[in-house]
């Protein structure tokens, strides 16, 4: 019965703490990509997701190793003509902007991420007035974004539990 009780208290502790909205401020070393779609049509929307998968396979692979804000940083402007090149295909206007971009406040996962200039690659399709998409480079947490988005396999385990067993 003790037992049961002590796994009770750990896990409402846990999961308060897991489930708290919190304010976390991204280090200054890391490298975020952002998509904005020309508006929030189906046709626009859908374009975005298309091109995020291109880069997924393309660019996103590429960094997925990095050791270093700066190793990531020299992948990207190597590749710039590659990103270019797959954007183009869907030819639509464009801008690219790497460099340091305004990113609004966001909350993630129940983490509250400031608002700010943060280093980054932005993409500007059309007249980017859509609902954009964004993930972080460095460290390489794009490929994992979007594949766990994606994903309807995920395996769910609680470490409470698994410490019991």
């Amino acid at each position: 019965m003790k037992k049961i009780i002590y796994i009770m208290l750990i896990t409402i502790t846990l999961s308060t703490y897991l489930f708290a909205e919190q304010k976390y401020d991204l280090n200054e070393d890391t490298i975020r990509f952002r998509i904005i779609p020309n508006s929030n049509s189906v046709e626009d929307q859908n374009l975005k997701q298309r091109i995020i998968e291109d880069l997924q396979g393309n660019i996103f692979n590429l960094i997925q190793d990095s050791k270093s804000p700066e190793e990531t940083e020299k992948i990207i402007n190597e590749n710039k003509p590659l990103i270019e090149n797959i954007i183009k295909k869907y030819n639509i206007d464009y801008k690219i902007n790497y460099g340091y971009n305004y990113f609004p406040e966001k909350t993630y996962k129940g983490i509250k991420y400031k608002e700010g200039d943060y280093k980054s690659l932005v993409i500007y399709l059309g007249e980017s007035k859509g609902n954009n998409w964004w993930c972080v480079m460095y460290p390489p947490l794009c490929n994992i974004d979007y594949t766990s988005n994606n994903s309807e396999n995920i395996e769910y385990k609680l470490y409470i539990e698994e410490l019991t067993k």
